[in-house]
């Protein structure tokens, strides 16, 4: 299967000021630097969704910027389809899409249509391609009646939507993603995700993300690349991350009277308590017996529970 994106050796440091004082700092500035990303490789295959995971301050913006070519690397080597990122050449920059979350691609003070039209113009689309593209994209994300309200009028779920839709508009091979759901509902997320899941499968693009929402991260990718003080320190399937976990089980207790956490000796780690119920860690060869002591306890109902993505990711920081 063909590369899209292959990085040998990447590093990012940026040069802090030292805080010693005012006085000081502008007479005699001090400077630090800082590794936001530090010595990482990968390579990236066309059609693969992969998600870039970390906790804040790890370096997945930043890697996700210089991919994108917004941010020039201190060392190290990126080619994206066949392209030199931060050379922001225009055969590349066609090839591209990129949906920040926190950041507006589309002007506000024009409605949807007229800033796709604007992009339509930027990237040289035929009238009749952007006509078929426009229709099919937001006939998919069900925002069409919506095209010609000004933009910083729609709730921020249509925004985000028309973002998707103006990241996509050039038909791209390769789309970046940095926290593409932040802020919406429940029901705008499903539906993204769901609609990234189908360019994906379908039209075999290219998906880079970066998410704190571990939904995302399920529903949308098969690849995770874990990001930690800039280094990476996991590369692997979602699916090979989950097996490593499958030694341990949730258990969830529900009891018509609370038995005392003391009753159930060392079977298990409880990591949650409410009022009538106990979530135990359990590994997978003493669950048997947790069960059965539990059955002794006025039991009322119970529930065997997945390893939580959150608590997987947070055990390889921990490591």
């Amino acid at each position: 299967m063909e590369t899209v994106i292959r990085v040998r050796n990447l590093s990012k440091q940026f040069k802090v000021r030292r805080q010693n004082g005012m006085l000081r700092g502008i007479f005699h500035p001090e400077y630090r630097y800082v590794d936001a990303v530090n010595d990482i490789s990968f390579e990236v295959k066309k059609g693969e969704a992969v998600a870039f995971l970390g906790p804040n301050g790890a370096g997945k913006t930043t890697t996700t910027k210089m991919l994108t070519g917004l941010v020039y690397p201190t060392s190290g080597s990126i080619e994206v389809l066949g392209h030199i990122p931060f050379n922001r050449e225009k055969p590349f920059l066609k090839r591209i899409g990129l949906v920040m979350g926190n950041k507006n691609g589309l002007n506000w003070d024009l409605t949807a249509r007229q800033s796709l039209t604007l992009l339509k113009n930027i990237y040289g689309i035929s009238d009749a391609a952007f006509r078929k593209r426009l229709d099919e994209l937001t006939g998919l994300l069900e925002v069409r009646e919506h095209l010609d309200t000004q933009l910083r009028r729609l709730s921020l779920g249509e925004r985000m939507k028309m973002e998707l839709i103006g990241s996509l508009i050039h038909s791209p091979e390769v789309l970046f993603l940095d926290e593409p759901t932040i802020g919406l509902d429940i029901l705008t997320k499903k539906n993204i995700r769901g609609f990234l899941r189908g360019i994906q499968r379908e039209l075999g693009t290219t998906l880079v993300l970066t998410s704190h929402d571990m939904d995302d991260i399920e529903h949308v990718c098969d690849r995770v690349i874990v990001i930690t003080k800039g280094a990476k320190v996991y590369d692997d399937t979602l699916k090979t991350l989950t097996d490593q976990y499958r030694k341990v089980r949730y258990v969830r207790f529900v009891f018509n009277a609370m038995p005392a956490a003391t009753e159930f000796g060392d079977l298990g780690e409880i990591v949650e308590k409410s009022a009538n119920s106990y979530l135990f860690k359990v590994a997978a060869e003493q669950m048997i017996q947790l069960i059965a002591k539990a059955a002794d306890k006025d039991l009322i109902d119970m529930h065997i529970e997945a390893v939580p993505l959150e608590e997987i990711i947070g055990e390889i920081f921990r490591q």
